[in-house]
């Protein structure tokens, strides 16, 4: 099989919850091998294909690029679908509008890197440093477990479940153990999302969609909710503490399992 199709079939796996994907992904692609562990190219080369675009996007679709220092770089809009990332340094690079469709960043370091607008359906970013990066706008319908997102900014980012195409099942985002302390989620869409122990302390989700997201044991302390969607949210085992804006918050009462997350009152 092809290693594009398996990209596919894992991220349709990853959608269905972290410890099937987690199991899925290893038995249905070599990670040790040379297309997943190395790159193909040098930095130099790609510099040589962006100065030779003129300020195009470049296609680095399906490339091996694991490991690599990008740093800095300009990507924008580049196409980057199924290509494989891991390990590689792309902090601070302008990714705005990039295609990502599919590609692999495990351990990737994305740290203060512009992702506006980005599609990253599909995506397998595990355990990525995405810290302090700009993912306004961006699509994350992929798998993002355990990884760093803390002070990102993350406005209007379009991370909803598309309930109307469900022929390879229902594809999410998954935030699973993710650090999103202090992060910056204003409008952002998360409805069906896996938000299961995630780090939210300190977060702004006003007016984000958290419709039948599942959070549970989520530490949301401090975290700001004015306006938020909360109908059929998940909160079991979640702390809900010096919580801001709740007065605001849409649909508190379809809360699922509050009775057994952590609140100011106790559980």
């Amino acid at each position: 099989m092809r290693i594009h199709t398996l990209f596919l079939l894992t991220s349709i796996i990853a959608a269905t919850g972290p410890a099937l994907a987690a199991q899925d992904m290893l038995l249905g692609v070599d990670m040790n091998s040379e297309k997943m562990t190395k790159a193909e190219m040098t930095r130099a080369d790609v510099e040589g294909l962006i100065s030779r675009a003129a300020g195009k996007p470049i296609d680095l679709s399906d490339r091996s690029l694991s490991g690599l220092d990008l740093s800095g770089l300009n990507l924008k809009g580049a196409n980057l679908r199924t290509a494989r990332l891991n390990g590689s340094n792309l902090k601070g690079a302008d990714l705005s509008g990039a295609n990502l469709q599919q590609a692999w960043l495990l351990k990737a370091n994305l740290s203060g890197a512009k992702l506006v607008g980005a599609d990253m359906f599909g995506i397998t970013a595990r355990n990525a440093n995405f810290s302090e990066a700009d993912l306004s706008k961006a699509k994350p319908i992929g798998d993002f477990s355990s990884a760093n997102l803390s002070g990102a900014t993350l406005t209007d980012l379009n991370g909803n479940a598309d309930l109307k195409n469900q022929s390879m099942g229902l594809m999410g985002t998954v935030f699973t153990n993710v650090n999103l302390e202090g992060a910056r989620l204003k409008g952002a869409g998360l409805s069906h999302a896996k938000l299961d122990y995630a780090n939210l302390k300190g977060s702004d989700l006003t007016d984000a969609v958290l419709t039948a997201a599942d959070a549970s044991g989520a530490d949301l302390t401090g975290a700001t909710i004015a306006g938020a969607n909360l109908k059929g949210f998940d909160v079991s085992g979640a702390k809900l503490q010096q919580l801001k804006g709740r007065d605001s918050a849409k649909d508190w009462s379809g809360l699922v399992n509050v009775d057994q997350a952590i609140t100011d009152g106790g559980r």
